[in-house]
C-alpha cells in the first residue's frame, strides 16, 4: 500500500474512533503510536521508540518529554503528546523547555488527530515558536503527505528535511496571512490596493468603506479562477490523456508560444507537487532556484534555468494517466509510467544524469 493511501486508511480510523477516546493514555495507544508505526519505526524496540525520555532541564532533572525517537544513540524527534479533545496551541511551551536540552533537531506536539512539526530555524539549539509543518490527519493534504513522507525512517535524512523546513514555514505562514486578509482586510492591505486606484485622500472614512468592496472582489476573483479552473481542467485531463507516446522536442520559442497561452493552461496542484519533488531531488546537484518549470496544455515541462532547450523531464499527469519522459544523449526520450507521483524519487539517478549534461 502506498504511503498517501497509508494515510488516507488511518484518517478514516481516526475519525470513526476520536469520539471514544477519553484519555491522554487512550490517544497515545489508539492514535499516536500507530501514527508512528505507520512512520516505519519500531515502536515496540526501547533502543528506537523511547516512551518517557528523560530531557532534563536546568535545575530541575527527571523531566520528561512522552517519547523520543532515537537513531544511532542520540535523539533525533521529541514527541510530546495531549488528549485528542485539547487544543496544542498552549501546550508548545513544555516541548519548549526540552528541546533545547537534548540533540534532537526537530520536536512534535500532538494530539493524535493534529501534528505540528518544529524545529530551529530561528535560532540555533532553540525551538520556533511556530511549527513548519502541520498535519491534520482528519484532512490531509497530498502536497503536506509529501513532505510528512520524508519523516518516514525509510527516507529520513536530516540534511533535506532542514533544507526545505525555511520554505515551508514561510509558505504556511503567507498561506495564513492571505487568509486572514481575504476573510477580514487590514487597512495597510487595503491600502496597498487604494493606491494603486484611488486619487483621493486614503482618510480612515475611505478606508472603512472600501473594505466591504475589497473583500468581495478579491473573494469574487478568486470564485471566478476557481470555476475557470474546474472548466479548464474537465478539457485540460481530455487534452492530456490524448497526449502521444512520444512527445516531440519543441524550440524554446514554440514552448515559450504554448506557455503564453495562459489562459488555457491550468497548472494543477498535482503538477506542482511533482515540481517541487523534482527540485528536491536534485538540490545536491544545482542550486535549487535553477530548475524552473513551464507548463504546457498537453504536459508540464521541467527545465534547467527556464531554458526551453534543457529540458530534464516532461509529465503528463491526469487522473488515469501519470507518464515521466526523460531525454535521453541521443535526443530519443525515456518513456516510462508512474504509479504515481511519489516514484519519481526511484528515477533520481536518470534525472541527475540528465542535468549534469547542462552543467
Amino acid at each position: 500500500m502506498d504511503f498517501i493511501d497509508q494515510i488516507k486508511q488511518f484518517s478514516k480510523k481516526a475519525a470513526n474512533i476520536k469520539e471514544t477516546l477519553q484519555t491522554e493514555e487512550a490517544t497515545k495507544m489508539s492514535l499516536i503510536v500507530p501514527f508512528f508505526k505507520m512512520l516505519g519505526y519500531d515502536v515496540f524496540n526501547p533502543d528506537e521508540f523511547v516512551p518517557e525520555y528523560t530531557a532534563d532541564v536546568g535545575i530541575k532533572k527527571g523531566e520528561k518529554v512522552d517519547y523520543a525517537i532515537i537513531q544511532d544513540g542520540q535523539p533525533i524527534i521529541l514527541i510530546e503528546a495531549k488528549w485528542c479533545g485539547e487544543n496544542l496551541d498552549r501546550h508548545s511551551s513544555q516541548l519548549f523547555r526540552y528541546f533545547g536540552t537534548t540533540k534532537a533537531k526537530f520536536a512534535v506536539l500532538t494530539n493524535g488527530l493534529v501534528y505540528k512539526f518544529f524545529t530551529d530555524l530561528e535560532e540555533p539549539n532553540k525551538m520556533d515558536e511556530k511549527p513548519f509543518l502541520e498535519i491534520d490527519i482528519l484532512n490531509p493534504k497530498e502536497t503536506k503527505i509529501a513532505e510528512l513522507k520524508k519523516f518516514h525512517k525509510s527516507n529520513f535524512n536530516l540534511e533535506e528535511i532542514f533544507s526545505t523546513a525555511s520554505e515551508l514555514k514561510y509558505s504556511n505562514e503567507f498561506k495564513n496571512i492571505l487568509s486572514q486578509e481575504l476573510q477580514k482586510p487590514t487597512d495597510d492591505f487595503l491600502r496597498f490596493f487604494l493606491n494603486k486606484t484611488y486619487s483621493g485622500r486614503l482618510t480612515q472614512n475611505v478606508v472603512d468603506k472600501f473594505k466591504p468592496i475589497l473583500k468581495k472582489s478579491l473573494n469574487n476573483y478568486i470564485s471566478e479562477l476557481m470555476n475557470e479552473k474546474i472548466k479548464a481542467a474537465l478539457g485540460t485531463d481530455d487534452e492530456k490523456s490524448k497526449a502521444t507516446d512520444n512527445i516531440p522536442d519543441k524550440t524554446a520559442e514554440v514552448v515559450q508560444e504554448e506557455h503564453n497561452k495562459s489562459s488555457e493552461i491550468i497548472t494543477t496542484d498535482e503538477e506542482l507537487e511533482a515540481y517541487f519533488i523534482i527540485k528536491n531531488l536534485l538540490k545536491d546537484i544545482v542550486p535549487m532556484t535553477d530548475i524552473t518549470y513551464r507548463d504546457t496544455i498537453s504536459y508540464i515541462n521541467i527545465l534547467y534555468k527556464d531554458n526551453g532547450r534543457k529540458w530534464i523531464c516532461r509529465l503528463v499527469l491526469t487522473d488515469n494517466k501519470k507518464i515521466l519522459y526523460i531525454p535521453n544523449e541521443d535526443k530519443s526520450q525515456e518513456k516510462i509510467i508512474l504509479p504515481n507521483i511519489y516514484d519519481l524519487e526511484h528515477y533520481k539517478d536518470k534525472l541527475i544524469e540528465v542535468v549534469k549534461r547542462f552543467i
